[in-house]
């Protein structure tokens, strides 16, 4: 049994654990990087193939006659065709809930940031503001608690309830979207149009799926409180970067947190890059990367892997 990890070195793994991966399978090459066109090659003979964020495309599954396992190593799976991986036969399976805790503590430190104006204090006071204010502190920037205030989950998965407990131990309402332009309402879900106009904070935890593609346009921007703010820590797509960038500039919504871009790494440029877009805090997509998540996503792919060789897989996701 052969199995290939496409690109192990985003991960970041030195000072991690990794002795139980490495003797998860006999044969089992770790390369750090891969480039589009060696993924065919480096696959070749493989029954196993791990992969963050390297694309399988239908292509390049059909010229893998060996195939028998993808692993996603990560939650998201849509670098992966699993469609045509389900026709030639190979079973996807994904890692889950291993970021939980750490996705959750950056969607709040998002929120934190934004509503107490941590970065225009912090630089005011670098640039020397403090030392020359008449007063003992200076009161530029608003700055406003989450106590009382509505968030909006987009998306009730483990990482939905996670943030959702965390608000409310700041004492925040919670409101939980149900699908968009759904008309019959699932128990303790709001209408997706309710939660986006009524919420203070709109956060985003869903798969990016054709169905959630621009879930965030310019008419939801628009229905949003000129006072919210909106958090995406989920994937680039599901918000329609060009609009969110429009309604920063025109005051249309408070401010936003970013941590996915719709092409990453963003070689192309991005409207959310523009450096005089305000109150806009943009992450390079490491919610997910505490030591500690990726400790456990690598524990998790062990088992993945230790059922499928079981006959049993887990965490199938086609």
């Amino acid at each position: 049994m052969k199995a290939v990890f496409l690109d192990f070195d985003t991960y970041y793994p030195d000072g991690l654990d990794v002795s139980r991966l490495e003797g998860a399978v006999e044969d089992f090459v770790f390369h750090g990087f891969t480039r589009v066109e060696d993924v065919v090659e480096r696959i070749a003979g493989a029954e196993i193939v791990l992969t963050n964020k390297v694309v399988l495309s239908a292509e390049i599954i059909a010229q893998a006659p060996d195939l028998k396992l993808i692993v996603a190593g990560a939650t998201g799976y849509n670098n992966i065709d699993v469609a045509a991986a389900r026709a030639s036969g190979i079973t996807v399976c994904n890692v889950r809930g291993y970021s939980t805790p750490a996705v959750s503590q950056h969607v709040f430190m998002f929120i934190l940031a934004l509503r107490s104006q941590i970065m225009a204090y912090h630089a005011d006071v670098k640039a020397g503001r403090w030392q020359e204010s008449r007063d003992f502190c200076f009161l530029d920037y608003p700055i406003h608690e989450l106590a009382g205030q509505t968030l909006g989950i987009v998306g009730y998965g483990d990482l939905g309830r996670s943030v959702e407990a965390i608000a409310k131990a700041f004492g925040m309402e919670v409101l939980i979207a149900d699908h968009k332009g759904v008309d019959d309402l699932r128990v303790g879900r709001t209408s997706f149009e309710e939660v986006v106009a009524r919420s203070d904070v709109l956060t985003l935890h869903c798969p990016l799926t054709p169905e959630t593609t621009d879930l965030i346009g310019a008419e939801e921007l628009k229905a949003m409180k000129s006072s919210a703010l909106l958090i995406n820590t989920a994937r680039g797509g599901v918000v329609n970067e060009a609009a969110l960038a429009s309604a920063l500039k025109d005051g249309e919504i408070a401010g936003a947190g970013v941590d996915v871009l719709s092409q990453e790494p963003p070689r192309g440029g991005n409207p959310l890059l523009d450096p005089a877009l305000p109150n806009l805090i943009v992450t390079p997509h490491v919610a997910w990367a505490s030591r500690q998540a990726c400790q456990r996503l690598f524990d998790q792919v062990v088992q993945v892997l230790g059922a499928y060789k079981s006959g049993a897989a887990i965490n199938v996701v086609n």
